[in-house]
């Protein structure tokens, strides 16, 4: 008679089946790190995501392109109309499709501004006044964040992402935040020179054009650099933190 065979007890070389499955990083699997993990995925937005995305974009340019086709066809105060009128139903789109509504708030009180200024002016290139106005007084005092020393990109940068003015110790840090506070200074300022020159030569159709150009996509060239010297000084802070434990032990 043979012996009845048992499954073999399990040793320390081989392996226990796990209550939790084993995730790809390690670590165990669970709802809560899941969701965690979707939050903050969720809080770390680029500047565009928070705008609405590309579609942000064109709810940017539209009411500007309403008003230079309206005015061109339909005179002055049709145009104020018609770019207040598409502010008023972006803003409602955006409120029905429940997408973020306060850069379309922001955007409509723009365009109301512009529309007030360009109606006082009679003038449809007057549309854009505020616009270029805006850019000088950005221009001006990025420009002199920079000649006392505190760049105003990494003020802003830590402000909104509650990493204070530590930095401002660190002079290569600094250094960083001068660079990027430079590119978006040349960001103003090329928008006041080309702007300017069109709005001096009677160019609205190209005032709109060079408004839409020189709007977002060319700051989003300038957030790179303020991006660059954020990492850059994060990356500094953190190892001169790392040795002055090091140090004082």
């Amino acid at each position: 008679m043979t012996e009845p065979e048992f499954p073999p007890t399990p040793t320390d070389g081989q392996h226990k089946p796990d209550r939790a499955q084993d995730s790809p990083d390690g670590t165990q699997d669970s709802p809560d790190r899941s969701q965690g993990g979707t939050t903050e995925l969720k809080a770390k937005q680029t500047p565009l995501e928070q705008m609405g995305g590309t579609t942000g974009l064109v709810y940017m340019a539209l009411p500007i392109v309403a008003f230079v086709l309206a005015n061109a066809s339909l005179g002055l105060m049709a145009a104020i109309c018609t770019a207040v009128g598409v502010g008023v139903a972006i803003s409602v789109l955006r409120l029905v499709r429940k997408e973020p509504i306060q850069p379309a708030l922001s955007g409509l009180f723009g365009v109301a501004v512009a529309a007030f200024v360009a109606w006082k002016t009679g003038s449809a290139k007057g549309f854009f006044l505020t616009g270029i106005w805006s850019n000088v007084a950005l221009c001006a005092v990025f420009l002199l964040s920079l000649i006392v020393r505190r760049p105003l990109a990494g003020i802003v940068w830590g402000a909104l992402n509650g990493t204070g003015t530590s930095w401002l110790k660190d002079k290569p840090s600094r250094r960083y935040y001068d660079i990027a506070t430079l590119a978006l200074t040349l960001v103003f300022a090329a928008r006041v020179a080309v702007q300017q020159w069109l709005y001096d030569e009677d160019h609205t159709g190209w005032l709109a054009v060079a408004k839409i150009a020189m709007g977002y996509p060319l700051l989003a060239l300038a957030f790179l650099v303020v991006l660059w010297a954020a990492r850059r000084s994060g990356k500094r802070l953190k190892e001169m933190g790392q040795r002055q434990p090091a140090a004082s032990s």
